[in-house]
């Protein structure tokens, strides 16, 4: 049966019962999305008072940057402002506890959402991103790739969009509206959640395919599924274990319950 536990002032037994299976698991994945990011500064995209709120996201779409390359940048430009502006966001104590939870072989992979690149800031080394990353761009022409940042820094400059020397242009290396996930990634993240004797999901509103697909993969294949997210998600009735807490407090009371 599935426990639900709301709020602060998680049952000493709740995290007990999670750590005890990871600790006894073969193999453990964990599923992040936007709320592990929020607790280092960067907006959300959905949600109340979300990204999606100030911005058109068909602004982003595939055919946009097709029809209006120049446009696509400029808004881009403004959308990054938005997102990361004078931030400098670090790795928080969720990001923090996966890493720790991989270095002591509690923890096989982390699939994520999220484009800021803070897992692997945070040291963990086996990520797999599913949107992309917003650290890199690529030509959509020959697939040449350099740092976000500097073909940022020429847009802003007056190069829009920035080209790359083939003359194709530069592209955002996330995953757009009107395009699927890369096969390789979700290939991947697919196997290792059919794997996986415990998923976590964590942070994650779980209503946006396929991502979302991922832990129904892991129970069919019989996983232990533990949700932490402070809203409802539509996989709370399938998981063993629903949390409504803080991931920067669930994760690393769980990651100090384990065996070094």
């Amino acid at each position: 049966m599935d426990e639900h536990v709301d709020g602060v002032g998680l049952s000493e037994q709740t995290l007990d019962a999670v750590a005890d299976a990871v600790e006894n698991a073969d193999s453990v994945v964990a599923l992040t999305g936007a709320g592990v990011s929020t607790a280092s500064g960067i907006p959300s995209f959905r949600g109340e008072d979300g990204v999606w709120d100030r911005f058109d996201p068909m602004t982003f779409h595939r055919r946009r940057l097709d029809a209006d390359p120049d446009g696509f940048w400029r808004d881009r430009l403004d959308l990054r402002e938005e997102l990361y502006g004078g931030l400098d966001p670090e790795p928080n104590a969720a990001h923090v506890a996966l890493a720790e939870m991989e270095s002591t072989g509690h923890l096989n992979a982390v699939l994520t959402q999220n484009i800021d690149g803070l897992h692997d800031d945070a040291g963990t080394d086996r990520v797999v991103e599913l949107h992309g990353t917003h650290r890199r761009v690529r030509c959509d022409d020959c697939g040449d790739r350099l740092p976000a940042v500097d073909a940022f820094e020429r847009a802003a400059d007056g190069e829009v969009p920035p080209r790359c020397d083939c003359g194709g242009v530069y592209r955002p290396d996330v995953v757009l509206f009107g395009e699927a996930l890369p096969d390789v990634a979700m290939d991947e993240a697919q196997r290792l959640a059919r794997e996986s004797d415990v998923f976590l999901a964590v942070g994650s509103s779980l209503s946006v395919n396929p991502a979302a697909m991922l832990p129904d993969i892991a129970t069919q294949s019989n996983a232990t599924l533990v949700v932490v997210n402070f809203e409802e998600t539509p996989k709370d009735d399938a998981a063993d274990w629903v949390l409504r807490a803080d991931v920067t407090d669930v994760l690393p009371a769980v990651e100090r319950r384990l065996s070094p």
